[in-house]
């Protein structure tokens, strides 16, 4: 690799820029590649920023056994299992020490190529008190490659006062399988915004994060943004347990079916005095034969000072708010694009340009009257 840009080639490097992972240096604090099986990238550019593989970490640290497998469950189903099993974990380990505010984004980008194959990724992130980092993970499958299933572990833990944003993007095929677990534990006056994108076609995707929130002042937001393409199953949570005095949390969904099947799930238990509220919001464009949106909000009060709430709609476009912008100039598909690019611009902090194209694709579909 040269100092200005990762050694990658210009087929695998295209397909990462789906996903945000880019190949120019400068616009990064760090970066992690897997392509398959291969770790073909691990450096940092920053003092206080530490990335490396898992296992080349594991032997490093004897203290890291102590976060390894503790908040995911290895007997959780049969896809940890399957990754337990494994001597050899793939994955990464990254660091950001004590006290440090990393400005640039680090990345990770997981890369699947071969035709049918199954990655297995297992990832630990610490971030030491005081420490502030923006992860923006990609994961995708090569253009071209029949599907594949994809396993992955991620654990995370945010120290007092740390600040982590973890922007996840997903751009897989209508035959990949994806099956991720992650846990997440918050020291007191920590923060944890978790932004994950869907919105190209995939078989499954079943996922159910969990966060901790253990020390007081504590808070933690899980914003999804997932399209149900025709053929596709994607069943998104976000499990939060308050277990601190002036914990908060925040659990945003917004989903839009074009054929697929969306399970919208999101559960917050308030074990202390908290604030939480789950929002599941969907959008119904076409079911097609099979598909729909199920929202699934909870809510679990085990203090007598937890104050929960949630809210749920699903809908179609109203077809008042079409004749009102056609009634300003614009067309039919036009008025429809605006108004998809409206529900999904959820605001979420972190959600920069390596997101924006992929909205703007399922906006332009609606424009031209093809999906």
């Amino acid at each position: 690799m040269t100092n200005n840009e990762l050694s990658v080639g210009d087929e695998d490097a295209r397909s990462l820029a789906r996903v945000g992972v880019t190949t120019r240096t400068a616009e990064r604090s760090g970066s992690f590649i897997l392509r398959d099986d291969e770790p073909i990238c691990s450096r940092t550019a920053v003092e206080g920023l530490e990335i490396e593989n898992l296992d080349v970490a594991l032997e490093k640290y004897d203290w890291l056994d102590d976060h390894y497998w503790k908040l995911v469950d290895p007997e959780a189903d049969e896809y940890t299992r399957a990754m337990a099993a494994d001597d050899r974990p793939l994955g990464f380990f990254l660091r950001v020490r004590k006290g440090e505010k990393v400005v640039f984004p680090a990345q990770s980008g997981l890369f699947m190529s071969r035709d049918g194959s199954t990655q297995k990724v297992h990832n630990i992130v610490i971030l030491e008190d005081g420490a502030e980092l923006h992860l923006i993970t990609g994961c995708v499958l090569k253009d071209g490659a029949a599907g594949g299933r994809h396993l992955a572990v991620t654990e995370a833990y945010i120290g007092e006062g740390a600040r982590l944003t973890n922007t996840m993007v997903h751009s897989w095929g209508p035959d990949a399988e994806v099956f991720p677990h992650s846990g997440t534990r918050v020291a007191a006056g920590g923060s944890y915004t978790s932004n994950y994108v869907s919105l190209k076609p995939v078989r499954s995707v079943i996922s159910n994060p969990k966060t901790w929130l253990v020390g007081t002042g504590a808070d933690v937001n899980y914003n999804s943004i997932i399209l149900g393409a025709v053929g596709s199953l994607i069943d998104t949570g976000g499990e939060v347990h308050l277990q601190a005095p002036d914990t908060s949390a925040q659990v945003l969904h917004r989903g839009i079916c074009s054929g697929g099947r969306i399970y919208q799930r999101g559960l917050v238990v308030g074990e202390a005095g908290c604030r939480a509220h789950v929002d599941c919001s969907g959008l119904i464009l076409d079911p097609g034969e099979n598909g729909f949106i199920t929202a699934v909000p909870a809510l679990s009060a085990r203090h007598v000072d937890a104050l929960l709430s949630h809210e749920a709609s699903i809908g179609k476009i109203a077809p008042e708010q079409v004749e009102y912008l056609e009634s300003r100039g614009m067309t039919e598909h036009q008025a429809v694009s605006m108004i998809i690019r409206g529900f999904l611009d959820t605001d979420i902090e972190g959600l920069g340009p390596e997101l924006d194209g992929q909205i703007a694709e399922i906006a332009a579909l609606a424009e031209s009257g093809e999906g």
